[in-house]
């Protein structure tokens, strides 16, 4: 009798055995070196491979993280749930959906995300995720190297990413999916700055400075308090960097009054996924498929950007899928793996 060790996984409600793998890779990005933030070139890289992955050119998709994502979180276990490694080998173990290579992409910055973007005050992120580890994917795994067989899907900034990836690099982009992503800036991004605004009068001395020495600082991290304005900056680093100094961005309103800065908040607009579809309409058209979708009680109002992009793809003539399900910004985890059985299907 007593306490003693045996082999394996612990098993439900713990760790549970996986029909495919799960490979935690670590890679050295040249793009990403001297970055100027200072960021680590050194990148975490995580490839699903499923059960029975021994042909050769799968389609292949990867998922991108919303802002502050890191990409150990994926690991992480929703209370009473599944985690998304375990969501998605079920699919693929029940055959729910043809055989696919998952990569999850980390583009994380001190600063909370790069918006999967270039910035000359980020670094060239869009091109690290392109031109890095897409060809890496394809050179070590069973993936096909085909536009058209390569999908991209993500929540929130990850949704994001994955709209501007597809609209710009549609030479490396076949489809995408975006939950919450954001869009509609106006809507979405506009209404924090008056909230930032009082944040640093009332707590940082009404400087940026102020608030980013707190930050870089701080053993407990506030996201009611700190979340607004770290994200609020961080967008200004990819959307508005300063010329002047690299690693620093430029706020689109004034901080006594929260005013917009109508030269700025312009640029800001340029990076907006519904005002960027005209000008991509080509790109859009190209894609195999797009899945939207969001909650009908979103906190940030990304139900009204789903919509708000998808009346673009209309004008455009662009097929796409558009659910406004019942629920907010948060626990819709539950819903990436139907998402990716969608592009996967396409991509097939």
């Amino acid at each position: 009798m007593g306490l003693h060790p045996v082999e394996g996984v612990a098993g439900a409600p713990w760790e549970r055995p996986l029909a495919g793998t799960v490979e935690k890779l670590v890679v050295e990005s040249e793009l990403l070196a001297g970055n100027p933030l200072g960021d680590p070139a050194r990148r975490p890289l995580y490839v699903y491979v499923p059960p029975g992955a021994d042909s050769v050119e799968l389609p292949s998709v990867y998922v991108l993280q919303g802002y502050g994502g890191q990409l150990d979180m994926w690991s992480s276990r929703p209370d009473f749930e599944l985690n998304i490694f375990e969501r998605l080998d079920a699919m693929f173990a029940a055959a729910e959906c043809p055989p696919a290579v998952i990569v999850f992409v980390d583009a994380w910055t001190r600063y909370g995300g790069s918006q999967f973007l270039n910035s000359p005050s980020t670094g060239p992120y869009q091109d690290y995720v392109c031109d890095e580890v897409v060809p890496f994917v394809d050179a070590h795994y069973p993936t096909a190297s085909s536009r058209d067989r390569r999908g991209v899907s993500g929540k929130s900034s990850g949704g994001y990413g994955a709209m501007v990836l597809s609209m710009m690099r549609p030479d490396v982009w076949g489809a995408f999916a975006s939950h919450a992503g954001d869009a509609l800036f106006e809507c979405s991004l506009q209404p924090e700055f008056a909230a930032v605004a009082r944040t640093l009068r009332d707590e940082f001395n009404g400087s940026f400075d102020v608030f980013l020495e707190h930050f870089r600082s701080l053993q407990r991290f506030d996201f009611k308090r700190d979340g607004p304005p770290l994200i609020t900056y961080g967008m200004a680093c990819v959307y508005t960097p300063d010329p002047a100094r690299p690693g620093d961005g430029l706020i689109p309103f004034e901080i006594s009054t929260g005013r917009l800065i109508d030269e700025l908040w312009e640029r800001w607009l340029e990076f907006d996924p519904v005002r960027m579809a005209p000008g991509h309409a080509d790109a859009l058209r190209s894609m195999r498929r797009i899945y939207l979708d969001a909650g009908n009680r979103d906190e940030f109002f990304l139900d009204l950007g789903a919509r708000a992009f998808a009346d673009e793809l209309d004008k455009l003539g662009v097929d796409y899928s558009l659910e406004l399900y019942d629920g907010t910004h948060a626990g819709s985890q539950y819903r990436y793996p139907g998402a990716i059985r969608e592009l996967v299907l396409a991509l097939s």
